[in-house]
């Protein structure tokens, strides 16, 4: 089945931007980690209560690559 030149275009710029979506998810997302391990742990050096509250920011990045997902199966639901 041969598909029409725009509806190719179409489809493979939807893929690309599913790529882009959940790459550029996961780069933010690394790099907001990195800053928030750091300060996590020397709270938690510094303070050993600071332990569940360090977690609890460690995880809150994570919902951008949800998000990134979401995004990048929405877009191949469309192709």
């Amino acid at each position: 089945m041969a598909l029409d030149p725009g509806t190719a275009v179409g489809a493979g710029l939807a893929l690309i931007g599913a790529g882009i979506a959940i790459g550029v998810a996961g780069l933010g997302t690394g790099v907001a980690q990195a800053q928030i391990g750091a300060a996590a742990v020397g709270a938690t050096a510094e303070d050993p209560k600071m332990f569940g509250k360090g977690m609890i920011l460690m995880v809150l990045p994570e919902t951008i690559v949800i998000l990134g997902f979401v995004v990048a199966f929405l877009l191949l639901g469309k192709t």
